[in-house]
């Protein structure tokens, strides 16, 4: 399981597999030739670009591709280095596309031959949280904790207020106590939990990701006592959900006293 897999609509999306600027040939409009892009590969397998860089997170794209089932390939045909086409499975599009080496080349195409044939794993616990994401939150049975948080949005700087349900090691977001199913869900297998002080002074719930791959989240309760509550059911949840290898070391540390039988 990859640790920080989304839940339908989830927030916690890694950061992308690949990024960089990208010349896309074009044949429409007044001008044709090249045009520098910005492209993102996502985990979820899909292909983004805008015009610049500074575009993402702030613009919609200017177009998204789907890559589970594409074809891609280098073309020599045009008579131009590092050239390579990449063909949706829906469509009778083709995209061309240049980078700026052949490093460059290679590692765009092996990104998206991994998108383009994605390794899949069914896991009983995955299955679990789907079904309670579609539950409204009252409805998800023995929560280990409940309430009103606010979210950081690092993009905006503001914070988004959701009301969240904590169950076996996933945080469930939902628009209102009143909604009839989640909006989205935060895998929490790895994460460590802290308590930091913002540059305004107040004291907030920072949930750091075990690789740098994955997004650091900020939350905020409505006061310092439901803070530390939400502390102490977090690093709970997340502790009964240790991966095998870590509990196996942390067994082989336990002092000798403690691991007799």
């Amino acid at each position: 399981m990859v640790v920080g897999s989304d839940i339908s609509r989830c927030p916690n999306t890694p950061w992308p597999t690949c990024r960089g600027y990208l010349h896309k040939r074009t044949h429409s409009g007044f001008v044709k030739g090249w045009r520098k892009r910005w492209f993102v590969l996502k985990h979820d397998g899909c292909l983004h670009y805008y015009r610049h860089k500074k575009d993402e997170g702030k613009c919609s794209p200017l177009e998204v591709i789907k890559l589970e089932g594409a074809e891609v390939g280098i073309d020599s045909s045009l008579g131009k280095p590092f050239v390579f086409n990449c063909v949706p499975q829906s469509g009778n599009r083709t995209f061309c596309l240049c980078a700026t080496s052949n490093q460059e080349m290679k590692r765009w195409l092996e990104a998206m031959d991994k998108a383009i044939h994605p390794v899949r794993q069914n896991h009983v616990w995955e299955d679990v949280t789907l079904h309670n994401s579609n539950l409204p939150p009252l409805a998800i049975k023995n929560p280990e904790c409940l309430g009103l948080l606010h979210q950081l949005d690092r993009n905006t700087d503001m914070w988004v207020q959701h009301y969240c349900i904590l169950k076996d090691g996933c945080l469930y977001f939902y628009a209102s106590i009143r909604s009839t199913q989640a909006s989205g869900g935060l895998y929490l297998q790895g994460y460590r939990v802290n308590e930091q002080i913002l540059s305004f002074k107040q004291s907030v719930i920072e949930l750091k990701p075990p690789s740098e791959e994955f997004k650091t989240f900020y939350f905020c309760a409505e006061n310092n006592t439901e803070n530390q509550r939400w502390i102490t059911a977090l690093k709970a949840s997340i502790k009964k959900w240790l991966p095998l290898h870590q509990a196996i070391q942390d067994f082989m540390n336990r002092p000798l006293e403690e691991t007799r039988m």
